[in-house]
């Protein structure tokens, strides 16, 4: 049980409304099946529990999705004889229906979930093996689901992943099952990647992987290259101010044997347009790749919200279909991938995460390598995603005759002096930690940018809003007549980033639309450029660089303005409300 408890506290970023483990434990001989569950975090239940003697066992921390975060719908949950446990990840879309079969045939609930009936399901086919009852079950279970499953009589773990994931880890005369790697990485860094619709059997001499026909599968154990050390604080007093500090680091290891070579072995004369895909911070890459392809490889760039296009029936013949997913294991965009790649377009993942779900999904794979990211808000894996973009832009760009040597050696050059630029906005955070603690005081904020400051200028707000609880929006500058200036007062300040591009000027007038009003500016801008300083409040400096990268110096400020604004009002910075690292659910 204690150790269940420590790996629980190391997925707490997946969610922690709710808790729960559930244990084989013998009384003279006789095994039985030991619960303990409630509401709250993974450390209130630990301390008010009494420990069981047990050798085998599963645990669950949650944000509720279906059923209040009440105690009697914290996972696991058990089936009208307590033999069965079973945690879920996901959702069992036909589960009402499921239900009520069951009730009819004399089954009892004790929660409002979806999860719940898949014990029961378990409970009515189960005839002395486990594995066939769990066969028979998901056979009828229809959304998405990763599960865990416990019989009293039955010394193994079953569990079977469809579209949500679930890693197998490999230790010494111990096995783990983990929805994500930092779970049971202080105990091995030895893991087996599971695919959809495989079910995984452990028992205490070792592991076996089968198809859901029951046929045995032969699989590859693949060893984790960063240790449980780099995924703790390191002496920062939030995950959050770790991983911003993270960022050049991240930057380097994105590049590392990149940029002076192939990156995909795709044939990119093949393509006319270019479509990005990605959900909240991975959407606003999205959004910033789409400038950035239009300006370099002069070809048509879209960006789409992953939720929206999953159901687009277009023909997406001659189209690169790029997917920007930190996790790897983001529900909407794992289902566009698969519906685009149907509809014929050649697929490419920008993942962080090595073995997830989407590198299965895709023709081909950009690993960012950010390195493990606890805080549920993206920091470096954003810098990382933005960083890939350049480097496929560029080699994109160079095969299609679009980018010339010249100008190929500027941008690689640009980005090896980044993490040194970077390391700059950090060192000095003087000025906006001053600017947070004014910033702070407000219950509504605008942030306006152009160009391809107009992403930074969404994800800023994202940020702001996530993890200071202040109702952010981020706007294209030249929309404020559009509607947003009618909010504008000596209560609603403005973010406005106007760093030194082809869009400057027109920035300085929509800042002077902004000070008309009286709301209060916040300016994000370039070293050196006095007459935006002279409009604003307060001012953040950037160090003057090439104007497609300058954008990722100021979204660290921004990341670093919502973090010092977080403290400032004491919110949970690491964990903010109803929000969970890696949304593996529609």
């Amino acid at each position: 049980m204690p150790l269940i408890f420590d790996m629980l506290k190391r997925l707490e970023y997946r969610g922690y409304d709710s808790v729960g483990v559930s244990v084989i434990t013998e009384t003279n001989a006789t095994p039985r099946l030991y619960t303990v569950k409630d509401r709250g975090t993974v450390d209130a239940l630990r301390n008010a529990t009494s420990f069981v003697d047990a050798y085998i066992g599963i645990g669950h921390t949650r944000w509720a999705t279906c059923g209040a975060p009440l105690k009697h719908n914290a996972h696991p949950f058990t089936d009208c004889k307590n033999e069965i446990a079973v945690a879920h990840n996901g959702i069992i879309e036909n589960y009402k229906s499921l239900r009520d079969e069951l009730m009819r045939e004399g089954h009892v609930f004790s929660s409002e979930t979806d999860s719940e009936v898949v014990a029961h399901l378990i409970e009515k086919y189960y005839r002395g093996s486990l594995m066939d009852a769990v066969q028979k079950a998901i056979a009828q279970l229809e959304g998405s689901y990763a599960l865990v499953i416990l019989h009293k009589d039955e010394r193994k773990i079953i569990g079977i992943r469809h579209e949500s994931p679930l890693i197998l880890g490999v230790g010494k005369d111990e096995y783990f099952l983990s929805s994500d790697i930092p779970g049971f990485l202080e105990h091995t860094n030895r893991v087996v990647y599971l695919n959809d619709d495989e079910i995984v059997e452990i028992t205490s001499s070792g592991f076996s992987v089968y198809d859901t026909s029951g046929n045995r599968l032969e699989k590859k154990i693949s060893e984790i290259t960063w240790t449980i050390e780099d995924a703790e604080k390191g002496g920062f007093e939030h995950y959050m101010l770790k991983e911003i500090h993270e960022i050049p680091r991240a930057v380097q290891d994105t590049i590392r044997g990149k940029i002076d070579s192939s990156i995909l072995e795709l044939d990119f004369d093949a393509y006319d347009r270019i479509l990005l895909v990605g959900c909240g911070t991975s959407y606003h890459a999205a959004l910033y790749g789409k400038y950035l392809f239009e300006k370099l490889l002069k070809i048509p760039a879209y960006a789409e919200i992953s939720s929206e296009i999953r159901n687009s029936s277009m023909a997406m013949a001659n189209t690169l279909a790029l997917f920007i997913t930190q996790s790897g294991e983001t529900a909407d965009t794992l289902a566009a991938a698969r519906n685009l790649k149907k509809l014929g377009a050649q697929t490419c993942a920008v993942t962080n995460v090595l073995g997830s779900s989407i590198t299965r999904e895709t023709n081909a794979v950009f690993y960012t390598h950010a390195g493990p990211e606890i805080s549920v808000a993206a920091t470096k894996t954003f810098v990382s995603q933005i960083t890939a973009l350049y480097l496929l832009a560029t080699e994109i760009g160079v095969q299609r005759g679009e980018i010339t040597k010249g100008l190929e050696a500027e941008i690689k050059n640009t980005l090896r002096i980044l993490p040194s630029e970077l390391n700059k906005v950090l060192s000095e955070p003087e000025k906006i930690i001053d600017a947070a603690k004014k910033l702070a005081g407000y219950d509504n904020v605008f942030y306006i940018g152009r160009g391809f400051n107009y992403p930074i200028a969404l994800e800023g707000a994202l940020k702001l809003k996530e993890i200071s609880y202040i109702h952010a929006e981020g706007y294209p500058a030249g929309e404020l007549k559009h509607g947003p200036l009618a909010l504008l007062s000596e209560k609603v300040p403005v973010v406005a980033i106007a760093t030194y591009d082809a869009l400057y000027s027109k920035m300085l007038g929509n800042i002077a639309e902004v000070k008309a009003r009286n709301a209060p500016v916040f300016l994000v801008c370039s070293e050196n450029h006095d007459e935006a300083r002279d409009m604003a409040d307060y001012v953040i400096e950037m160090p003057e660089n090439h104007d497609i990268v300058t954008p990722v110096l100021t979204v660290t400020a921004l990341q670093l303005l919502a973090y010092y604004t977080a403290r400032e009002r004491g919110c949970p910075i690491d964990k903010p409300r109803n929000l969970a690292k890696s949304v593996t659910v529609e």
